[in-house]
């Protein structure tokens, strides 16, 4: 497992983007990796706002890949898992649900500008009022 140094070092690629690592939680005995990232809604719009994207995932599931030097997901904990190049979308236009890197996915909105992912399989101990607390939302 890696420890906090590597995981602020290194960014993480999910959904064609480079997210952040932000601090670990402890949410039902088990350790969560949280990541962020902020990008604008759209280009499109006159005054686009900001979007918060917040990330988290089992501590044990992220992995560095070293021929990238980028933090991945595996749900081994060891394995370097098949990353295939997707276009990348817009958050609003992402389905709620969804597969990466071999692991499905769910995404919520949480207040007027952040949405949350987390693994479908944890997704309900997330995404109470207490686990998205403890993943620094209120």
């Amino acid at each position: 497992m890696l420890d906090v140094a590597d995981l602020e070092m290194n960014v993480l690629e999910f959904r064609q983007r480079a997210f952040q690592f932000d601090r670990l939680a402890e949410i039902g005995g088990t350790s969560y990796a949280v990541f962020t990232r902020t990008e604008t809604e759209t280009e499109s719009k006159f005054r686009p706002k900001l979007v918060h994207l917040r990330l988290a995932v089992p501590h044990a599931w992220v992995v560095l890949d070293p021929t990238s030097d980028l933090l991945v997901l595996s749900k081994d904990g060891a394995s370097i898992p098949v990353r295939l190049t997707e276009p990348v979308v817009e958050v609003a236009a992402e389905p709620a649900e969804f597969g990466e890197q071999g692991i499905a996915f769910r995404r919520v909105r949480h207040g007027d500008s952040t949405q949350v992912y987390a693994p479908a399989e944890v997704a309900a101990a997330l995404f109470t009022p207490e686990g998205l607390a403890a993943l620094g939302l209120t």
